[in-house]
């Protein structure tokens, strides 16, 4: 059963603010192991980036972007709720991160690099 204070969308904006710090939290060790790659002289970066033109590491990286972006932006809104004085304005602050966000990955997505 669903809680009345789940049904806010300030409790939907923390979940999505711990849920993409805790995808980028799982993804650190893997982006270290690949600068180590970096330091090896036989060629491992190299095959690396080749395999990183496969369409699912692209998939995975604009979802890696989106997850930033929602992280980056929920987090100003939980600063400017912390610190702010504010009354009726948080959907509308969730609904411009959440926005930001899907459009940054959208911009990352349509990068010709």
């Amino acid at each position: 059963m669903i809680r009345a204070s789940q049904r806010h969308v300030g409790f939907y904006a923390a979940l999505i603010h711990r849920l993409s710090g805790l995808a980028l939290a799982l993804f650190l060790p893997a982006h270290f192991v690949v600068l180590g790659l970096a330091l090896d002289a036989g060629g491992a970066m190299d095959r690396f980036l080749d395999w990183t033109t496969t369409p699912w590491v692209k998939l995975a990286e604009t979802l890696l972007v989106v997850a930033f972006a929602l992280h980056f932006s929920l987090g100003l809104r939980l600063l400017a709720l912390e610190m702010l004085p504010w009354s009726s304005e948080r959907k509308t602050a969730a609904g411009v991160g959440i926005g930001f966000s899907l459009l940054a990955g959208l911009l990352f997505l349509l990068n010709p690099l």
